[in-house]
Protein backbone atom coordinates (compact mmCIF):
# COMPACT_ATOMS: atom_id res chain seq x y z
CA UNK A 1 0.00 0.00 0.00
CA UNK A 2 1.24 3.53 -0.90
CA UNK A 3 2.59 5.72 1.81
CA UNK A 4 0.36 8.83 1.69
CA UNK A 5 3.25 10.43 3.59
CA UNK A 6 5.83 10.00 0.48
CA UNK A 7 6.70 13.12 -1.13
CA UNK A 8 6.51 12.54 -5.09
CA UNK A 9 7.72 14.74 -7.27
CA UNK A 10 5.58 17.76 -9.04
CA UNK A 11 6.49 16.77 -12.58
CA UNK A 12 4.73 13.30 -11.75
CA UNK A 13 1.35 15.28 -11.95
CA UNK A 14 2.05 16.61 -15.62
CA UNK A 15 0.08 13.84 -17.30
CA UNK A 16 -3.41 14.04 -15.20
CA UNK A 17 -2.33 17.59 -15.73
CA UNK A 18 -2.79 16.55 -19.68
CA UNK A 19 -5.32 14.79 -18.78
CA UNK A 20 -7.27 17.35 -17.40
CA UNK A 21 -6.67 19.39 -20.08
CA UNK A 22 -7.76 17.65 -22.37
CA UNK A 23 -11.18 16.87 -20.56
CA UNK A 24 -11.22 20.64 -20.50
CA UNK A 25 -10.27 21.18 -24.22
CA UNK A 26 -13.38 18.77 -25.36
CA UNK A 27 -15.82 20.77 -23.05
CA UNK A 28 -14.65 23.56 -24.41
CA UNK A 29 -15.32 22.61 -28.14
CA UNK A 30 -18.81 21.98 -27.01
CA UNK A 31 -19.26 25.40 -26.19
CA UNK A 32 -17.36 26.61 -29.52
CA UNK A 33 -19.66 24.24 -31.41
CA UNK A 34 -23.04 26.04 -29.46
CA UNK A 35 -21.56 29.46 -30.04
CA UNK A 36 -20.98 28.34 -34.06
CA UNK A 37 -17.16 28.57 -34.13
CA UNK A 38 -16.73 25.10 -35.88
CA UNK A 39 -13.52 26.12 -36.34
CA UNK A 40 -11.87 26.72 -33.51
CA UNK A 41 -13.85 23.62 -31.63
CA UNK A 42 -12.15 21.03 -34.56
CA UNK A 43 -8.85 22.87 -33.27
CA UNK A 44 -9.49 21.51 -29.81
CA UNK A 45 -10.39 18.20 -30.85
CA UNK A 46 -7.10 17.90 -32.07
CA UNK A 47 -5.39 19.53 -29.29
CA UNK A 48 -7.34 16.36 -27.40
CA UNK A 49 -6.15 14.22 -29.28
CA UNK A 50 -2.44 15.23 -29.09
CA UNK A 51 -2.83 15.39 -24.92
CA UNK A 52 -4.36 11.60 -25.25
CA UNK A 53 -1.50 10.74 -27.22
CA UNK A 54 1.32 11.90 -24.94
CA UNK A 55 -0.22 11.80 -21.12
CA UNK A 56 0.51 7.92 -20.96
CA UNK A 57 3.41 7.85 -22.86
CA UNK A 58 4.80 10.98 -20.41
CA UNK A 59 3.63 9.06 -17.15
CA UNK A 60 5.30 5.63 -18.48
CA UNK A 61 8.17 7.40 -18.63
CA UNK A 62 8.26 9.61 -15.37
CA UNK A 63 7.04 6.08 -13.98
CA UNK A 64 3.88 7.63 -12.47
CA UNK A 65 1.16 5.74 -13.96
CA UNK A 66 -1.98 5.12 -11.86
CA UNK A 67 -5.32 3.67 -11.51
CA UNK A 68 -6.33 7.03 -11.14
CA UNK A 69 -4.77 8.51 -14.36
CA UNK A 70 -6.11 5.45 -16.31
CA UNK A 71 -9.97 6.17 -15.12
CA UNK A 72 -9.20 9.69 -16.10
CA UNK A 73 -7.84 8.90 -19.63
CA UNK A 74 -11.14 6.94 -20.58
CA UNK A 75 -13.62 9.55 -19.03
CA UNK A 76 -12.05 12.06 -21.40
CA UNK A 77 -11.43 9.96 -24.22
CA UNK A 78 -15.85 9.56 -24.16
CA UNK A 79 -15.73 13.37 -23.29
CA UNK A 80 -13.28 14.37 -26.42
CA UNK A 81 -14.14 11.59 -28.97
CA UNK A 82 -17.39 10.58 -28.40
CA UNK A 83 -19.93 13.49 -27.27
CA UNK A 84 -18.28 16.26 -28.74
CA UNK A 85 -17.25 15.04 -32.35
CA UNK A 86 -21.33 14.09 -32.47
CA UNK A 87 -22.52 17.20 -31.04
CA UNK A 88 -20.31 19.42 -33.43
CA UNK A 89 -21.34 17.29 -36.37
CA UNK A 90 -25.20 17.62 -34.92
CA UNK A 91 -24.59 21.30 -34.97
CA UNK A 92 -23.09 21.42 -37.79
CA UNK A 93 -25.71 19.34 -39.95
CA UNK A 94 -27.71 16.63 -38.25
CA UNK A 95 -30.34 19.58 -37.57
CA UNK A 96 -31.32 18.95 -41.41
CA UNK A 97 -32.41 15.43 -40.11
CA UNK A 98 -33.41 15.61 -36.85
CA UNK A 99 -34.67 12.46 -36.32
CA UNK A 100 -32.01 10.23 -38.53
CA UNK A 101 -29.55 12.40 -37.32
CA UNK A 102 -29.97 12.24 -33.78
CA UNK A 103 -30.38 8.49 -33.67
CA UNK A 104 -26.67 8.70 -35.85
CA UNK A 105 -25.08 11.29 -32.96
CA UNK A 106 -26.41 8.74 -30.03
CA UNK A 107 -25.15 5.21 -32.17
CA UNK A 108 -21.85 6.82 -32.32
CA UNK A 109 -21.40 7.99 -28.28
CA UNK A 110 -22.61 4.53 -27.48
CA UNK A 111 -19.99 3.18 -29.87
CA UNK A 112 -17.56 5.32 -28.28
CA UNK A 113 -18.64 3.95 -25.12
CA UNK A 114 -18.48 0.61 -25.66
CA UNK A 115 -14.81 0.55 -27.84
CA UNK A 116 -13.60 1.99 -24.52
CA UNK A 117 -15.03 -0.44 -22.31
CA UNK A 118 -13.85 -2.77 -24.23
CA UNK A 119 -10.21 -1.99 -24.05
CA UNK A 120 -10.27 -1.11 -20.77
CA UNK A 121 -11.54 -4.92 -19.44
CA UNK A 122 -8.80 -6.17 -22.07
CA UNK A 123 -6.44 -4.34 -20.11
CA UNK A 124 -7.72 -5.26 -16.91
CA UNK A 125 -7.68 -8.70 -18.21
CA UNK A 126 -4.18 -8.88 -19.23
CA UNK A 127 -5.27 -10.31 -22.77
CA UNK A 128 -2.75 -11.06 -24.85
CA UNK A 129 -2.48 -9.04 -27.98
CA UNK A 130 -0.39 -8.21 -31.29
CA UNK A 131 0.96 -4.21 -29.95
CA UNK A 132 1.22 -3.22 -33.48
CA UNK A 133 -2.74 -3.48 -34.15
CA UNK A 134 -5.67 -2.23 -32.62
CA UNK A 135 -8.47 -4.08 -32.42
CA UNK A 136 -10.89 -1.55 -34.09
CA UNK A 137 -10.87 1.99 -34.68
CA UNK A 138 -9.29 3.77 -31.17
CA UNK A 139 -11.45 6.87 -30.65
CA UNK A 140 -9.25 9.76 -31.08
CA UNK A 141 -8.63 8.48 -34.71
CA UNK A 142 -12.85 7.66 -34.97
CA UNK A 143 -13.18 10.93 -33.70
CA UNK A 144 -11.51 12.70 -36.68
CA UNK A 145 -13.25 10.28 -39.40
CA UNK A 146 -16.24 11.16 -37.31
CA UNK A 147 -15.40 14.81 -38.40
CA UNK A 148 -13.92 14.19 -42.31
CA UNK A 149 -17.37 15.80 -43.60
CA UNK A 150 -16.37 19.69 -42.28
CA UNK A 151 -12.80 19.15 -43.32
CA UNK A 152 -14.06 18.15 -46.40
CA UNK A 153 -16.32 20.94 -46.24
CA UNK A 154 -13.83 23.07 -45.29
CA UNK A 155 -11.28 22.07 -47.94
CA UNK A 156 -13.22 22.02 -50.84
CA UNK A 157 -16.42 23.65 -50.09
CA UNK A 158 -18.23 22.44 -53.59
CA UNK A 159 -18.47 18.87 -51.88
CA UNK A 160 -20.61 19.65 -49.31
CA UNK A 161 -22.24 16.60 -47.78
CA UNK A 162 -25.76 16.66 -46.73
CA UNK A 163 -27.26 15.89 -43.40
CA UNK A 164 -28.33 12.36 -44.65
CA UNK A 165 -25.09 11.67 -45.82
CA UNK A 166 -23.49 12.95 -42.75
CA UNK A 167 -25.64 11.30 -40.52
CA UNK A 168 -24.72 7.66 -42.35
CA UNK A 169 -21.02 8.76 -42.11
CA UNK A 170 -21.12 8.84 -38.34
CA UNK A 171 -22.69 5.52 -38.32
CA UNK A 172 -20.25 4.21 -40.25
CA UNK A 173 -17.69 5.63 -37.73
CA UNK A 174 -19.45 4.36 -34.41
CA UNK A 175 -19.14 0.47 -36.78
CA UNK A 176 -15.57 0.74 -37.42
CA UNK A 177 -14.77 1.70 -33.53
CA UNK A 178 -16.82 -1.36 -32.21
CA UNK A 179 -15.50 -3.75 -34.75
CA UNK A 180 -13.19 -6.83 -34.55
CA UNK A 181 -11.17 -5.37 -37.79
CA UNK A 182 -7.62 -4.96 -36.87
CA UNK A 183 -6.06 -1.19 -37.71
CA UNK A 184 -2.35 -0.17 -37.12
CA UNK A 185 -1.05 0.94 -33.97
CA UNK A 186 1.60 3.58 -33.27
CA UNK A 187 3.48 1.06 -31.42
CA UNK A 188 4.21 -0.74 -35.02
CA UNK A 189 7.66 -0.94 -36.14
CA UNK A 190 9.40 -0.01 -39.31
CA UNK A 191 12.58 -0.38 -40.76
CA UNK A 192 15.73 1.26 -39.24
CA UNK A 193 16.51 2.98 -42.91
CA UNK A 194 13.51 4.90 -42.86
CA UNK A 195 13.87 6.53 -39.74
CA UNK A 196 15.37 9.93 -41.63
CA UNK A 197 12.78 9.63 -44.13
CA UNK A 198 10.33 9.58 -41.88
CA UNK A 199 10.98 12.27 -40.00
CA UNK A 200 11.44 14.64 -43.24
CA UNK A 201 7.75 13.18 -43.49
CA UNK A 202 6.68 14.16 -40.47
CA UNK A 203 8.30 17.87 -41.11
CA UNK A 204 6.57 18.05 -44.20
CA UNK A 205 2.95 16.43 -42.74
CA UNK A 206 3.48 19.75 -39.68
CA UNK A 207 4.60 22.11 -42.69
CA UNK A 208 1.04 20.95 -44.84
CA UNK A 209 -1.05 21.20 -41.64
CA UNK A 210 0.27 25.01 -40.99
CA UNK A 211 -0.25 25.95 -44.10
CA UNK A 212 -2.89 23.85 -46.03
CA UNK A 213 -4.62 22.37 -42.44
CA UNK A 214 -8.10 20.79 -43.67
CA UNK A 215 -6.64 19.42 -47.12
CA UNK A 216 -4.15 17.97 -45.09
CA UNK A 217 -6.47 16.71 -42.66
CA UNK A 218 -8.76 14.91 -45.21
CA UNK A 219 -5.52 13.77 -46.95
CA UNK A 220 -4.95 11.83 -43.64
CA UNK A 221 -8.33 10.96 -43.14
CA UNK A 222 -8.47 9.18 -46.17
CA UNK A 223 -4.87 7.54 -45.73
CA UNK A 224 -6.16 6.01 -42.48
CA UNK A 225 -8.78 4.62 -44.37
CA UNK A 226 -7.07 2.72 -46.85
CA UNK A 227 -4.51 1.56 -44.08
CA UNK A 228 -7.37 -0.69 -43.03
CA UNK A 229 -7.23 -3.17 -45.32
CA UNK A 230 -3.39 -3.06 -45.15
CA UNK A 231 -3.48 -3.60 -41.06
CA UNK A 232 -6.16 -6.29 -42.35
CA UNK A 233 -3.14 -8.15 -44.11
CA UNK A 234 -0.72 -7.74 -42.06
CA UNK A 235 -2.38 -8.84 -38.53
CA UNK A 236 -3.48 -11.88 -40.92
CA UNK A 237 0.07 -12.69 -42.05
CA UNK A 238 1.26 -12.41 -38.64
CA UNK A 239 -1.58 -14.45 -36.97
CA UNK A 240 -0.03 -17.78 -40.22
CA UNK A 241 3.02 -17.05 -38.70
CA UNK A 242 2.74 -17.70 -35.17
CA UNK A 243 0.49 -20.35 -35.81
CA UNK A 244 3.58 -22.01 -38.44
CA UNK A 245 6.26 -20.99 -35.73
CA UNK A 246 8.04 -23.73 -34.46
CA UNK A 247 6.92 -23.86 -31.15
CA UNK A 248 3.62 -23.83 -32.20
CA UNK A 249 4.43 -26.69 -34.49
CA UNK A 250 5.78 -28.82 -31.79
CA UNK A 251 3.07 -28.28 -29.50
CA UNK A 252 0.28 -29.66 -31.66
Amino acid sequence: MPDPKREIALVQFLPNAMTLGAIAAGVTALRMAFAGNLDLAMLLILLAAILDGLDGRIARALGSESLIGAELDSLADLVNFGVAPAFILGVWSLLDVPILGWGAALFYVICAALRLARFNVGLKSGTVHDPRFFTGVPSPAGALLALTPIILSNAFPMLTPPGLVCAMWLIGCGILMISTLPSFSLKMRIPRAWKRPGLFLLAGVFAFLVFFPWSTLFVFNMAYLLSIPVAMRKAAEAAKNRTESPANVAGK
